[in-house]
C-alpha cells in the first residue's frame, strides 16, 4: 500500500497506488509549501520515528526512475514535462542543395562561358571550348545552314603578295580586335597581306608569328574592332564519321561552304616549310594551284621540296580546293575543330577536275597549344 501525506499532517491510505495522486490533482492545487521536485534524485532519508515521517521511502518521479511514463508512485511529485523531440538537422541538405544549384547554373551558362570570359578579360582572349559548345541556335542545330550562318562571319579571305606572285587563302578570326589563325604557307614570304571579311570590309594585316613546323601562322588586322571571333572547340572529342562543315575561299570565291564527314584521324601529313612554296590559284604556287603535301610516302600536288615537316591531321571528305587553306573545319555545333591545310587534286586537266574527297586539317588543339608561341613571334624567329 502507498501512503499519501495530507495537508493536516494525517496519513491516508489507498488500495490503488495512484489513487492519491489522482484525487489530489483533482481536488486542489499542489501545496505551495511542498518542496519542488529536486533536480537530482534525493538521497535515501535516514530512518525516522513513525510519528514524524513516513517509513516508506519517497519514490522518484518517472523522469528519474525507469522512464516508463506512468507518473511514478509519488502523488505530489509530478514528472517534469518531456522535452520536445529534437528537430531533425538539415545541415546536410544545404551543401547538397548548393551543389545541385551550382550544377544547374553551370549547365545553364555552358553555352555562353567562352563569350563571357572573353568580354570580361579583354579582346585578346580566344573564345575556346573544352567541350562542344552550342554556337548554332537551337532552332538550326545540326544543320549545315545553321553552321554556315553562325560561323561565316568568323572566316576571312586572305590575299598575300610576294615576289613569287599572289596567293589566296583563308583564315579564322579568333579575337574581336582582329587576330587571325591561318596556314604558314598562305602568308609565307608575303610582303603585303590584305584580308576581306564576310561583310565586304578589307583590312591590311601584319604577321605576328609563324610556326612552319606546324604550318601555322598568326596575323593581326590593323585598326579592326568588333569582329566576330570563332569558338575553338576540342579536337580530342572528334570521332570518325562525325559530320563537319568547311568554310573558306576556294579559287577566290569568298565564303564558300561545303560539308562532309571526318574520314580518319591522326593522319601523318608532310608539307613543305619553304617560303617559296606558296599555295595559290591555278598556275601559282604549288602544282595545280594546290599546296603540295606528302602522305604515305607519296607526294601530291607537286614537289614538297627538301625542307618539310610532318603533323597529325584530321582527314575529311568535305570538298576542299585551292584557297581553302587556312580556313575552318567545323563541327555541327559551330565549333572550330581544325584548320584546313592540304587537299588532294586528282588532275590539273579541267575535264577531270573536281573534289577527290581527300582533305586534311590541323587539329584545333594543336592550334590552341601553339597560340602563346605564335603571339610571342613564333618558333621560326
Amino acid at each position: 500500500m502507498t501512503e499519501s501525506f495530507r495537508r493536516d499532517g494525517e496519513y491516508e491510505q489507498y488500495d490503488n497506488p495512484h489513487q492519491g495522486a489522482q484525487q489530489q490533482h483533482a481536488s486542489s492545487p499542489v501545496n505551495p509549501e511542498w518542496p519542488p521536485p529536486p533536480t537530482q534524485p534525493p538521497a535515501q532519508p535516514a530512518p525516522a520515528a513513525q510519528d514524524s515521517w513516513p517509513t516508506t521511502p519517497v519514490q522518484q518521479p518517472a523522469a528519474f526512475a525507469s522512464g516508463d511514463g506512468n507518473g511514478g508512485g509519488t502523488a505530489l511529485l509530478a514528472a517534469p514535462p518531456a522535452e520536445p523531440a529534437p528537430t531533425p538537422k538539415r545541415r546536410t541538405r544545404g551543401p547538397l542543395a548548393l551543389l545541385a544549384a551550382v550544377a544547374i547554373v553551370a549547365a545553364a551558362i555552358g553555352g555562353g562561358t567562352a563569350y563571357g570570359i572573353q568580354e570580361l578579360t579583354g579582346n585578346d582572349t580566344v573564345a575556346s571550348s573544352s567541350t562542344s559548345t552550342n554556337v548554332v541556335p537551337s532552332s538550326a542545330k545540326g544543320t549545315v545552314a545553321g553552321v554556315a550562318k553562325a560561323v561565316s562571319p568568323s572566316i576571312v579571305e586572305i590575299n598575300a603578295s610576294s615576289n613569287a606572285g599572289e596567293s589566296t587563302g583563308s583564315g579564322v578570326i579568333i579575337t574581336s580586335d582582329g587576330e587571325i589563325i591561318t596556314n604558314n604557307h598562305v602568308i609565307s614570304g608575303a610582303s603585303t597581306i590584305k584580308v576581306s571579311t564576310s561583310d565586304g570590309k578589307t583590312y591590311t594585316a601584319k604577321v605576328v608569328g609563324t610556326d612552319s613546323k606546324k604550318d601555322l601562322a598568326l596575323i593581326k588586322l590593323e585598326n579592326a574592332s568588333g569582329l566576330s571571333p570563332a569558338t575553338l572547340g576540342n579536337s580530342d572529342g572528334v570521332q570518325v564519321g562525325d559530320q563537319v562543315v568547311a568554310i573558306g575561299s576556294p579559287e577566290g570565291l569568298t565564303g564558300t561552304v561545303t560539308s562532309g564527314i571526318v574520314s580518319a584521324l591522326n593522319r601523318d601529313v608532310t608539307v613543305s616549310t619553304d617560303e617559296g612554296q606558296q599555295q595559290g590559284n591555278p598556275g601559282q604556287g604549288g602544282g595545280n594551284g594546290q599546296w603540295p603535301f606528302e602522305f604515305g610516302g607519296q607526294q601530291f600536288n607537286g614537289d614538297t621540296g627538301s625542307s618539310t615537316t610532318t603533323y597529325k591531321a584530321i582527314q575529311t571528305d568535305a570538298s576542299l580546293n585551292p584557297g581553302n587553306s587556312g580556313g575552318a573545319l567545323i563541327d555541327m555545333n559551330g565549333n572550330i575543330i581544325g584548320i584546313n591545310s592540304a587537299m588532294y587534286s586528282a588532275s590539273s586537266d579541267s575535264s577531270t577536275a573536281g573534289s577527290a574527297g581527300l582533305g586534311f586539317s590541323i587539329p584545333i588543339n594543336t592550334v590552341k597549344s601553339d597560340l602563346a608561341t605564335l603571339r610571342a613571334g613564333g618558333s621560326d624567329n
